[in-house]
C-alpha cells in the first residue's frame, strides 16, 4: 500500500474567483498571497489544494494558485499571466530550478541548508531542509498534502535521499483532518532514526533532531552569519546568547576564541551544543578555546553575567521571533530595547556587537536605527558597520520573505 493511496485528489474543477480591485494591484506587483477580504466573487467551494484561477475585475485571467478554505490567505499563488497546466511537469521545474540555486553549497563544505523556501522559490507554504542524506519536508498548509504525490517524487529523484521526514506547521497540527493520517514528524521514506542527524556546515559538523528539533532541526538561515562570527572572534572573549546548539559558539571558537559562553533557557539545547564541540574537537582552535554552557533564561542570565564582573570583546543576541504578528512589535521593540542594553554593559569598549532579529514584521532599516537609538541613548554609541540577510538557500521574492537582519557593529 502507498503512502499515496489515503490522500485525497484535487478536483479537476478549478475555483474561479474575481478579484476585488483592490486585491489586483498587489498581484501584480508580484505578491505571492490572495487574502479572503480581496476576494469579490467565486463559483463554488475549494478544498485545501484544489487549483484556482484568479480573474481581475474585468474578468480577465491574472495567474493561477492552490486555494486553502483554511487560512485567510485564502490562495497562495504558483503562476501569474496566462494559463499554465499546473501538473507534475510544472512542479518538477519548480523544484529543478530550486535545486539548482543551491547546486554550488556542497563542494563548499556544507551539506544542511535549505532545497526549497517556499514561496520565494515559487512553492508558498512548501519547504524543504536537506541534513546530508535526510530530507526535511515542512508543509505551512494544507494545500500541499494532496499535492505531495507530484512533489516527493521528483525531489527524491533529484536527490537521492535515504530518508525523508514530514513535518507541519502548528497551524496544520492543530486540523489533523487536513493531514488524511499523515502524522508531524513521520518518517515516509528510510529508516527509523535513534538520535541526532550529523551534517556538515563550511566544514564544521552540527546535529539536528529534524523529528522534534525546531523548525526542521537546526537554523540553517544563520549560516552566513556564523561565519562571518568566525572572522571576528580571534582571541576573544565570546558571549552567545539565545545560543541554541551553539552554531555561532562553535564558528566562534574556530575563529580562535579564547573562551565561548553559549548561554540558553533549553538544557537540551546546551547538551547538544556540547556534542557539537566534541565532534569538531579534532580542531586546534576548537579544542584550545574553554568552551562553558549557562543554562537560564536570557535576561537572568545576562543579568547574572553582569552582576558576577563578566566581560566580553563579542557578544552575540539571536533571539526567537518576537513579533509574530502586527499587535507584538511594539513588545518587541521593547525586549530588543532591554538585550542591547544589557548586552552593552557586558562589552567591552571597542568590542564587536552581532544583533539578529528573525521577524518579517520588524523592517530591517528600522531595527537598525532603533537598535543604534537605544545603544546612544545608553551612552555606548555603536559604530554601524553593516546589516545583512538570509544566504544563497533562503531567497527574498517577496517583502514579508525578508524576516531575518543581522546587525554587526563595534561599541
Amino acid at each position: 500500500m502507498s503512502i499515496w493511496d489515503g490522500l485525497p485528489v484535487p478536483d479537476e474543477r478549478a475555483v474561479s474567483i474575481r478579484l476585488k480591485r483592490s486585491a489586483e494591484r498587489p498581484l501584480r506587483k508580484g505578491h505571492p498571497w490572495i487574502f479572503d477580504q480581496g476576494i469579490e466573487h467565486q463559483n463554488r467551494e475549494g478544498a485545501p489544494g484544489d487549483l484556482a484561477l484568479l480573474f481581475s475585475a474585468k474578468r480577465k485571467l491574472l495567474g493561477l494558485g492552490l486555494y486553502d478554505p483554511r487560512s485567510p490567505i485564502r490562495v497562495k499563488m504558483l503562476h501569474r499571466g496566462k494559463s499554465q497546466p499546473i501538473d507534475d511537469e510544472f512542479f518538477a521545474h519548480r523544484l529543478h530550478d530550486a535545486i539548482e540555486v543551491r547546486a554550488g553549497l556542497e563542494a563548499a563544505g556544507t551539506t544542511g541548508y535549505r532545497v526549497v523556501h517556499g514561496e520565494n522559490d515559487g512553492l508558498p507554504g512548501f519547504v524543504v531542509d536537506r541534513y546530508g542524506e535526510t530530507l526535511v519536508v515542512k508543509l505551512y498548509s494544507a494545500i500541499w498534502v494532496p499535492r505531495l504525490r507530484q512533489l516527493i517524487p521528483p525531489l527524491l529523484e533529484r536527490l537521492r535521499a535515504r530518508r525523508l521526514v514530514l513535518r507541519f506547521s502548528r497551524r496544520l497540527q492543530g486540523h489533523p483532518e487536513d493531514c488524511h493520517g499523515l502524522s508531524e514528524g513521520q518518517i515516509l521514506l528510510g529508516p527509523l532514526l535513534d538520535g541526532p542527524i550529523a551534517f556538515q556546515e563550511n566544514h564544521l559538523t552540527f546535529l539536528a533532531d529534524p523529528i522534534r528539533g525546531q523548525k526542521t532541526g537546526f537554523f540553517l538561515d544563520q549560516r552566513d552569519n556564523r561565519a562571518r562570527v568566525g572572522t571576528l572572534a580571534k582571541g576573544k572573549r565570546v558571549l552567545n546568547v539565545f545560543s541554541y546548539s551553539g552554531g555561532f559558539s562553535l564558528y566562534a571558537a574556530r575563529g580562535g576564541a579564547s573562551e565561548v559562553i553559549s548561554l540558553d533557557s533549553s538544557q537540551p539545547a546546551l547538551e547538544t551544543a556540547e556534542q557539537i564541540f566534541a565532534r569538531n574537537h579534532d580542531h586546534p582552535a576548537i579544542e584550545a578555546c574553554r568552551h562553558e554552557l549557562l543554562c537560564a533564561d536570557a535576561f537572568a542570565g545576562m543579568v547574572e553575567l553582569e552582576t558576577s564582573g563578566r566581560r566580553f570583546d563579542l557578544v552575540i543576541i539571536d533571539p526567537p521571533a518576537f513579533a509574530k504578528k502586527s499587535a507584538e512589535v511594539k513588545t518587541a521593540y521593547t525586549a530588543y530595547a532591554r538585550l542591547m542594553r544589557l548586552g552593552l554593559k557586558l562589552l567591552v569598549p571597542g568590542g564587536d556587537l552581532v544583533f539578529a532579529s528573525c521577524s518579517s514584521r520588524v523592517p530591517s532599516g528600522e531595527f537598525r536605527e532603533r537598535m543604534l537609538q537605544v545603544a546612544a541613548q545608553a551612552g555606548r554609541p555603536l559604530q554601524d558597520l553593516e546589516v545583512t540577510t538570509h544566504g544563497i538557500d533562503h531567497p527574498i521574492d517577496f517583502p514579508e520573505g525578508a524576516y531575518l537582519k543581522c546587525l554587526f557593529a563595534q561599541a
